[in-house]
């Protein structure tokens, strides 16, 4: 058995045992195998496995690796999980089937226009600044509701939830709480968050997406 796909089973182990030992009720999350800078022939053992979702963060990058695999492999989800470019947002539409990191009005309104040009709807998740780090991307909390509401009704965009990036300190559950918060404040139904150093924390607090790249495929190239 290749490591990639040991490595996933073993992880898939892992939070069952978590949610088995859970006194709350916690439901499996997706879990995105972040493939960004690693070969196909690492990421073909997971597809021939029935693994659905995989994560990239660059766009070009994704349809090098992407575009003929898809083809042949139509059921696959493709998560763009770095930050997009407006530029790059035509590219991102036509191969992607979700897109976790819309933070600024002006993305909304291009993948808007894209959309309808391609006739084509991405799932979207809002990028949250948890930590409200300056030098980081997302919107803050204090304008989430403002900003929501400008996609939903001004764009008609899908949006199914939000992602963060929280910051690397000892308050990763609080994080987590603001963001679980957050979503249930506004009805939504996803939560991207938690990656390979915290995702049974990020489960905890309702994560229903993972970002996992290191712990499934080693070292990033």
């Amino acid at each position: 058995m290749h490591n990639s796909l040991n490595n996933l089973i073993e992880i898939e182990k892992e939070i069952q045992l978590k949610i088995n030992q859970s006194k709350n009720s916690i439901n499996f999350p997706k879990i995105i195998a972040v493939s960004k800078t690693h070969p196909m022939s690492s990421i073909l053992p997971l597809i021939n496995n029935g693994h659905l979702d995989y994560g990239e963060n660059k766009v070009q990058e994704a349809i090098d690796k992407w575009t003929n695999i898809k083809a042949d492999f139509n059921h696959l989800n493709l998560h763009m999980i770095g930050k997009l470019q407006s530029n790059k947002v035509k590219q991102a539409i036509q191969l992607f089937d979700y897109i976790h990191s819309l933070d600024n009005l002006k993305l909304a309104e291009k993948i808007s226009n894209e959309q309808v040009k391609q006739n084509k709807k991405i799932k979207l998740f809002i990028q949250i600044n948890i930590g409200d780090e300056p030098q980081k991307s997302g919107v803050s909390i204090l304008n989430i509701d403002e900003f929501y509401k400008k996609c939903i009704e001004d764009f008609r965009l899908n949006i199914i939830g939000f992602m963060c990036l929280p910051p690397n300190d000892n308050n990763i559950s609080t994080y987590f709480l603001k963001m679980k918060n957050l979503k249930d404040k506004l009805n939504l139904s996803e939560l991207s968050m938690g990656m390979s150093n915290d995702y049974l924390e990020a489960i905890k607090f309702q994560s229903t997406y993972i970002r996992v790249g290191s712990k499934i495929f080693g070292q990033r190239n």
